[in-house]
């Protein structure tokens, strides 16, 4: 790392958040951008808000690993880089193109080892035609990655038809040497328990997070962490 990188680490007063953005800046080679980036977006305290105390440490001493489809998870996932107003709205397209508009940053928000496949990916069954609105590849995990995009509550019709999704990536498009595709529902909001039972019996692959349009609120997250932590 450069003078650069710690000039900006020694800005963060609490030495487990300073140790993850240590671990991070090193592992996914993040330039000075990048890291203010993060810091900005609160990375360490998305991810430790949802672990126990173990988790957490290890998250600080280690980083982030990604052995797992749960490691590549985040919820929710920070969409303040397209910039979209408050009161703006937008269609599922719109969100998609913006997205792609500024893919270098959403591949950062999605963390290390994405490769971007394509956009409305189109999967045929029958006659008919369906779309999936993201395609990615996990470079450390070898799997497609899906992303179906939701500009409002995702329900449990959209759990159904991304399971669909990974049914036809496991038997037509998955080839040997790849693990079995992940897929998430990315919408701006979710019913944990309406979530809970369209997830039931459904691949373990398959995940539901939100993103925000906007920062998360710090001193909320960082409570949270204090509170697990104080146990």
């Amino acid at each position: 790392m450069s003078w650069s990188h710690y000039v900006e680490l020694l800005k963060i007063e609490d030495k487990l958040e300073r140790s993850f953005y240590e671990k991070q800046s090193i592992l996914e080679k993040w330039s000075i951008p990048e890291l203010k980036r993060q810091k900005k977006a609160s990375l360490f305290l998305r991810l430790a808000a949802s672990k126990d105390k173990e988790g957490i440490l290890h998250l600080a001493k280690q980083g982030q690993s990604v052995s797992r489809p749960e490691d590549v998870i985040r919820d929710p996932y920070i969409l303040d880089f397209l910039k979209i107003p408050e009161l703006y709205h937008y269609s599922e397209t719109g969100l998609e193109s913006r997205i792609i508009e500024h893919l270098q940053h959403f591949l950062l928000e999605l963390g290390k080892g994405f490769a971007f496949i394509g956009r409305q990916y189109r999967v045929t069954l029958g006659n008919r035609h369906h779309y999936v609105d993201l395609v990615f590849y996990h470079r450390i995990l070898k799997c497609f990655i899906l992303i179906d995009l939701k500009k409002s509550e995702a329900g449990y019709e959209d759990v159904g038809q991304m399971n669909m999704y990974l049914g036809y990536f496991e038997n037509e498009e998955k080839t040997e040497g790849d693990n079995p595709p992940i897929g998430i529902v990315l919408a701006r909001e979710k019913d944990d328990l309406l979530i809970q039972y369209a997830m039931h019996n459904v691949s373990s692959q398959l995940f539901v997070s939100k993103y925000q349009l906007y920062l998360p609120n710090k001193e909320e997250l960082r409570a949270a962490i204090e509170e697990t932590l104080n146990e």
